[in-house]
């Protein structure tokens, strides 16, 4: 935990513009020898489950610090998780649905949304250009992917 406190003080500096990332990469990387030495001591505790989580985080151990190396990439995935709350949110309240076709309906229109609106664009607008296009070609069913000049 202290060394995620270390890491996690150096990266709100980083985003208020008070740390430069030259300087969180070299202030980080003593951080990761100390977190490196803790996950390989896990690897040789007596407690299995303890002992598997330290085996699988050292397997995948350079990604913990794409944040580190790469600009705009977060530490945390908080922006996935709000990318994702308002469908959870949809089926706490709807109880889910009740065949395949409706659960692969749900999916692609939750993505769609999701993507129009991290992108700014007018949902209702795309949609509407969806279904138009849909009665104009008389297809029963439409990809829902946003194509040039529709989705803005």
């Amino acid at each position: 935990m202290e060394q995620a406190t270390q890491l996690f003080a150096l990266w709100q500096r980083v985003r208020d513009h008070t740390l430069t990332r030259a300087k969180l990469q070299a202030q980080a990387k003593p951080i990761k020898g100390q977190v490196k030495q803790l996950l390989e001591a896990g690897t040789r505790s007596t407690h299995a489950k303890t002992r598997r989580t330290c085996q699988n985080i050292l397997k995948v151990a350079e990604s913990l610090w794409t944040f580190v190396r790469v600009a705009g990439v977060e530490p945390t995935n908080n922006a996935a998780e709000r990318a994702l709350r308002r469908a959870v949110l949809w089926r706490r309240k709807s109880f889910g649905t009740q065949s395949v076709t409706g659960s692969r309906f749900v999916e692609c229109i939750l993505t769609v949304v999701t993507s129009l609106r991290q992108q700014k664009c007018d949902v209702l607008k795309y949609l509407t250009a969806v279904c138009g296009s849909l009665r104009e070609t008389g297809y029963r069913s439409i990809t829902l992917l946003p194509s040039d000049g529709i989705h803005k």
